[in-house]
């Protein structure tokens, strides 16, 4: 068996919270230090920067690249979801509602970024311009989390508190898919290389996929009380998922 080489990077101070990460326009790494209030990068060879959130005790979470070059993030704390540039300058826009939690972000083929507001119940739009669209969702207190663009042209979410996939279309039709276990508390998703919506399911130890048309497929992970968070679609072709326990989960779709 080939070894893994691992490198690891001193980013922050102990306990100042990464949450998120993502490849920027730049090709280098950008992440969300929530506790620091920071936004950070990080280059291939490890030189790293730092910039303060515009809002005092904004709290950054999710991050993902925009159609205009810069890169989107959420400021759960502040109740704002900002913009930087890859020079570092940055700016933020307060949403229309109070105390909406605003945590996972991604960019839709719609020329907008879309982002999950967990308290408010809600999936919300920005432009590049700030102007922003909010959608509440059918069921109440769902407490939607992560978000990703879909090979439809959709927009899908998780929702942890319901136990539902969700999907959203640019005009802002909702339709949500229950989860065989609505105990399950799907947390993460992302797109998978053969069209499928991969999700993970932090309280019931499992991962699973979606189909388009909203077919549900749940699969056990093989160690008891795991509990997976994040999934993404590595360069090998096969999921990843990111453990609690502190491992790495490989899943191959078929034909991997």
């Amino acid at each position: 068996m080939k070894s893994a080489f691992i490198q690891e990077h001193a980013v922050a101070d102990a306990g100042r919270g990464l949450y998120a990460v993502t490849t920027g326009p730049d090709g280098a790494l950008w992440f969300t230090e929530s506790r620091a209030h920071r936004i950070g990068r990080i280059t291939t060879d490890g030189a790293i920067t730092r910039f303060p959130v515009p809002s005092r005790n904004g709290g950054p979470y999710g991050i993902a690249p925009g159609p205009d070059g810069a890169l989107w993030f959420t400021e759960m704390n502040a109740n704002r979801i900002g913009r930087i540039t890859t020079g570092g300058e940055t700016t933020d826009f307060p949403l229309p509602v109070t105390g909406a939690y605003p945590s996972a972000i991604t960019a839709g083929t719609d020329g907008g970024m879309w982002f999950t507001m967990n308290q408010a119940n809600a999936i919300g739009r920005i432009d590049t311009d700030g102007t922003i669209t909010t959608h509440p969702l059918p069921t109440e207190a769902a407490a939607p989390v992560g978000i990703t663009a879909g090979p439809d042209g959709a927009v899908w979410f998780v929702e942890i508190a319901a136990g539902q996939i969700g999907r959203i279309t640019p005009d802002g039709t909702i339709d949500e898919f229950p989860l065989p276990d609505r105990t399950g508390r799907p947390h993460a998703i992302t797109t998978s290389d053969n069209g499928d919506l991969w999700f993970t399911e932090w309280g019931g130890n499992r991962v699973g996929s979606i189909t388009t048309d909203g077919k549900i497929e749940v699969h056990d992970l093989p160690t008891p009380r795991s509990e997976p968070h994040g999934i993404t679609l590595g360069p090998d072709g096969a999921l990843w998922t990111a453990l609690e326990n502190g491992t790495l989960a490989r899943i191959s779709t078929p034909g991997r």
